[in-house]
């Protein structure tokens, strides 16, 4: 029987990448893979049904292409009625069925299953390897060198370090152009009459159709809707989607990427992330593809630079920030927000058209870019106090590419401040102006971000100075917000009384 006396392979969800640490020195002669689809994963929180899509569907197609190339593959689907549901018990019945000698994973990315998985050894009495994942371009202990010492951790410092390592966008020690960041000619709103691209989106074959039909009928109860289901599930399509980036849309990402538009969910934005965070693509070779199109003429410096700033800077800095704070990061509340998620979130159903036209695009595509998260939702429940942990569930559960090492320090350092200035030196607060400067969303809404105050005045604006205001004692002596909070100390006081009665009186309506 293949497995006994060789190894017992894991591969997770999101591991799917044939150069994974766990599978480098794999032995086809005797060692066996296991994969496993867990129905605890898929509901720990109410994951968006095309997030559950994906996932499985790029699993199941990974096996596939793992089985094709001789590797002996031990694969249990989800309505397997001998799944018991969890990976620990998984494991077990693995082990009893193949009779290894070691059983090897490589780290998860969510120290809630590396908690479990430092169990196995004892539970399970065979050695536990639990390999580094080399998938990235920065290791946990090479960023806590990085970061030892230092009171602010800013992405900014380190993806300066990231660029001198990697040498992208580098001419010998300096960056090419003569600086390190262009985001400020980054910050453009989308002409009007922008011809947008036309989007690659990939047909479901027969096993991802088998997939959207099993999800369908089993995830009833979850946000999302499965209809536009498009995104690639293999190595190959994700290539393509990669190319299809670099060719149409990279060109003209830099001006734009802050920018929204109504109806429009992709605009030029990359569509990469959940494959890469699933490991269809490698940030490096991603990184890499960008950097040639510059060099090649294709796209203009300010589009490269700052689509890899968001590979090579953030989603590296996210990730070490997290093994490095984990687990007393997640509890943080520095902010004091208690008020919980409002149902809008789920549902897109509220007045604000900003706050329907990004939850409307969360729930058909399970996808919203960083502006749309960041400064509509993420600053919505910023200003509106919400829980921490409920948005950041929130979050976890309606994006495709959403894992936890990288949404938990992005909503809750970089939206919703409530690690207190560990990742950002400001709270991401900004009101209606920047919604209407960024967007088309506002001509369509029931509010008005010129009007400041009345039945008319977009909530953003008065929601601003509350939140300023309410946060007096712990933001007051914060120096990026002294000229708000000197403009709030102008301010007469029957103003600012009706600031707070306004923004009372609708927070209790949510």
């Amino acid at each position: 029987m293949s497995g006994a006396g060789g190894s017992l392979r894991l591969i997770l969800g999101d591991q799917l990448s044939a150069g994974i640490s766990s599978l480098v020195d794999l032995d086809r002669a005797r060692d066996v893979v296991l994969m496993v689809e867990v129905a605890s994963e898929t509901t720990y929180v109410p994951h968006h049904k095309q997030k559950i899509a994906f996932i499985l569907s790029a699993m199941r197609h990974f096996a596939s292409e793992l089985s094709a190339q001789g590797v002996t593959v031990d694969y249990v689907k989800l309505d397997d009625p001998e799944n018991t549901g969890s990976f620990s018990d998984e494991v077990a019945r693995a082990i009893k069925r193949h009779r290894p000698s070691r059983l090897m994973v490589t780290e998860p990315g969510e120290y809630r299953v590396r908690q479990f998985m430092q169990d196995w050894q004892d539970a399970f009495g065979l050695p536990v390897d639990i390999r580094d994942d080399t998938r990235f371009l920065s290791s946990p202990a090479e960023f806590a060198r990085w970061a030892e010492g230092k009171k602010q951790l800013r992405m900014e410092f380190f993806y300066r370090e990231m660029r001198r390592k990697t040498g992208l966008l580098m001419t010998g020690s300096d960056p090419i152009g003569g600086q390190w960041n262009f985001d400020s000619e980054n910050r453009k709103s989308l002409p009007k009459g922008s011809q947008l691209p036309s989007r690659l989106r990939f047909e479901p074959d027969a096993i991802t159709q088998d997939v959207l039909r099993m999800v369908g009928e089993r995830f009833t109860r979850h946000p999302g809707e499965l209809e536009a289901f498009g995104w690639p599930v293999t190595r190959a399509d994700a290539l393509n989607a990669l190319d299809h980036f670099i060719d149409i849309a990279l060109p003209s990402f830099g001006d734009v990427q802050d920018a929204m538009k109504q109806g429009e969910s992709f605009l030029y934005h990359a569509l990469l992330s959940p494959m890469l965070n699933v490991g269809l693509l490698l940030p490096e070779e991603v990184c890499r593809k960008a950097e040639f199109a510059y060099h090649s003429g294709h796209a203009p410096l300010n589009a490269v630079e700052g689509f890899i700033r968001q590979i090579l800077g953030w989603r590296e800095y996210v990730r070490g920030l997290y093994w490095l704070k984990m687990p007393d990061y997640a509890t943080g509340n520095a902010l004091n927000a208690h008020r919980p998620l409002p149902a809008f979130y789920w549902t897109g159903d509220t007045p604000m058209n900003c706050l329907r036209q990004c939850v409307g695009d969360t729930m058909r595509n399970a996808y919203a870019h960083h502006i749309q998260r960041l400064m509509v939702l993420g600053n919505f429940a910023l200003l509106a106090g919400i829980n921490p942990a409920e948005v950041e569930e929130w979050f976890l559960a309606v994006y495709a590419d959403a894992f936890e090492w990288v949404e938990l320090p992005n909503v809750h350092g970089m939206a919703l401040f409530a690690d207190g200035g560990v990742m950002a030196s400001k709270p991401y607060a900004a009101s209606g102006a920047y919604i209407d400067r960024m967007s088309d969303y506002c001509g369509s809404c029931a509010y008005s971000p010129k009007e400041k105050l009345g039945a008319k005045a977009c909530p953003f604006n008065y929601l601003y100075w509350d939140f300023l205001a309410r946060n007096r004692p712990t933001l007051g002596g914060n120096q990026r917000l002294a000229m708000p909070y000197r403009t709030l100390a102008a301010m007469p006081f029957e103003k600012r009384d009706q600031i707070a009665i306004e923004s009372q009186r609708f927070l209790d309506g949510l």
